[in-house]
């Protein structure tokens, strides 16, 4: 009775099913997910049931204990694999992450392993909402500050320039530099980013061959092909920058320096503060308003001639430590050029050549005395800009067709040798200076101080100035925009070119030592003021030619009448008015 009724309700289950679907017309055609059972084969399932129930039915009463266990764990059965499914999809990325090893099992580590198991189980759980892969890493690179808020130079601007009509010349502006200390705290201890460029050597050869036009054996001949080539930026370069020959700069390459001298060069690990006297044209100025951290932590190297050498010691200036002042005197021999401003660009452009592991490099004109400290000066126009070399604008040219005038009508070089550059650079495509180049404000530099960073951009970019300067005239700042704007145009480089006023104050201008020696010596130190800034008023050679002219002395004449005389009374300018001053 009980397997009879227990046999039609599983078939009537099914049978009523497919019947209600039929009924209702819920579908037009039987649904089926599996090929359809054979008859046979079902009437056989249906038997085999049939002795299973018959079967359990016949010994349940027997063996009442066991049906009761047998229920109990078909419940228990049945509950794990309903709450095993529904989480199974939430689990399952877990459960593969987890390595179970099996091995014997033993009462003594029942706990170790259940822990161990929990223990892996949290900590996978944990790590779900994590990425696997970290990311890449990114390079120890200085990307700049902001000045905290509160800072007085946070906001400062320039002030108006002074009302003076009497100086009509170029004057030096405030300039807001952050106290030592706080500017020491802010030195990077990563170098800056070095756009594409990343690994740079040069060239260095036993025998070069003169090329097409222009170079020197110093500088190596470049071909007009290498230099194209080297204005190519890749992440791996080799180019001239002088010194080809010899075994390392300054060792039997031409501008030979000292063994002891050279390794003091290499010791510089910091910032080097360097100058240059070639032909004794030059007084040392000494630095001043220098920190006893910049004394005891930045090289300051004055490179001088043999003929500035012995001027230098007949003035009882230089000792047997060679130093004069703050300068460590390098004497330099064999000298590559005829023309000691060409000489002079080799220190001006290649310190990184000269100091291979210094990090920053501060060049100074000789004319120039330094008024600030260094590192103040380094902070203020490369660190606080978040750049890697800094120049000065010149003061009122801005445009490179009118600084090669300049310098024809200033005789500062040969006539056709500026023109023939000028054709060059023009069929390279080189224009006239507009408002269609902004940002960049100027084509022309003041190169008398330049503020950089020695890494491998700024290094290619100085090298290829040098290799213009050496193979066209010896006037750099007809060559500067042409380099930069090579250099801009491939990996979007960038060069901070301040104002020619900010440069004014932290440098202040002399004159050249064979003006001075034409002028009546100068007053004891203790009778002059020194203040800092402003400097003194400069005499230009834009200015100086009408000084010159003004100099004479004019007839005034009287007015006639009843014997009054004029109280005006001549304009008399002191010192010499030899026209060779300029």
């Amino acid at each position: 009775m009980t397997t009879g009724s227990l046999g039609l309700r599983s078939s009537g289950s099914y049978g009523s099913l497919q019947q209600y679907q039929f009924q209702n017309g819920l579908l037009s055609l039987p649904i089926q997910t599996t090929p359809p059972v054979p008859l046979r084969k079902t009437s056989k399932m249906l038997k085999e049931k049939d002795s299973l129930f018959h079967w359990i039915c016949k010994f349940a009463p027997r063996k009442k204990v066991g049906m009761l266990l047998l229920c109990l764990v078909s419940a228990a059965v049945f509950i794990w694999v309903l709450y095993v499914g529904k989480g199974e999809d939430a689990r399952e990325t877990i459960m593969q992450n987890i390595d179970i090893q099996p091995g014997p099992m033993s009462p003594e580590n029942d706990n170790n392993v259940y822990g161990n198991f929990s223990s892996q189980t949290l900590e996978v759980e944990s790590k779900v909402n994590i990425t696997l892969q970290p990311p890449p890493p990114i390079p120890d690179y200085f990307h700049g500050y902001i000045l905290p808020p509160g800072n007085p130079c946070e906001h400062f601007t320039l002030p108006p320039p002074p009302a003076d009509k009497k100086r009509t010349g170029p004057r030096p502006c405030p300039v807001c530099y952050l106290p030592l200390e706080d500017a020491i705290a802010l030195m990077p201890t990563a170098p800056s980013f070095s756009p594409v460029l990343k690994s740079l050597t040069y060239v260095h050869e036993g025998n070069s061959t003169k090329s097409e036009f222009g170079g020197s054996e110093f500088g190596g001949y470049p071909s007009l092909r290498e230099r194209d080539d080297s204005y190519d930026i890749k992440e791996s370069m080799s180019v001239h920058c002088g010194f080809v020959k010899g075994v390392k700069p300054g060792h039997q390459t031409g501008f030979d320096i000292g063994d002891s001298d050279l390794q003091e060069m290499e010791t510089c690990r910091g910032v080097a503060v360097a100058s240059a006297i070639f032909g004794a044209f030059d007084l040392i100025r000494q630095p001043k308003n220098i920190s006893e951290y910049s004394e005891r932590n930045v090289c300051f190297h004055m490179f001088v001639d043999e003929e500035t050498e012995a001027f230098l010691k007949n003035s009882n200036e230089l000792g047997s430590d060679k130093k004069v002042g703050l300068w460590r005197i390098i004497v330099v021999r064999n000298l590559p050029y005829s023309d000691p401003r060409r000489n002079g660009k080799i220190p001006k452009l290649l310190l990184h050549r000269l100091f291979p592991n210094s990090r920053y490099s501060l060049w100074v004109d000789a004319k120039l005395e330094l008024v600030v400290d260094p590192v103040q000066i380094l902070e203020r126009f490369l660190w606080r800009k978040n750049a890697s070399f800094a120049i000065s604008r010149h003061y009122k040219r801005f445009d490179v067709f009118e600084e090669a005038e300049a310098n024809k009508a200033a005789g500062k070089y040969e006539n056709a040798s500026i023109d023939f550059q000028i054709e060059f650079y023009k069929k390279e495509g080189l224009t006239p200076y507009s408002s269609g180049k902004l940002p960049i404000t100027s084509d022309v530099p003041e190169g008398c101080v330049i503020v950089r960073e020695h890494i491998p951009i700024s290094n290619l970019f100085t090298c290829l100035w040098f290799n213009e300067v050496d193979r066209f005239t010896s006037r750099d700042q007809i060559s500067f925009s042409t380099v930069r704007d090579k250099i801009w145009s491939k990996t979007n480089y960038t060069i901070n070119m301040f104002l020619d006023c900010e440069r004014r104050n932290f440098v202040v201008q002399g004159y050249h030592r064979d003006l001075l020696e034409h002028w009546s010596p100068p007053l004891p130190p203790e009778q002059t003021a020194d203040v800092h800034p402003p400097p003194p008023v400069i005499i230009t050679n834009e200015n100086l030619a009408s000084i010159v002219s003004s100099s004479s002395i004019k007839k005034v004449p009287v007015k006639r009448g009843r014997d009054r005389k004029s109280r005006r009374h001549r304009k008399v300018i002191t010192g010499n008015t030899n026209s060779n001053f300029v």
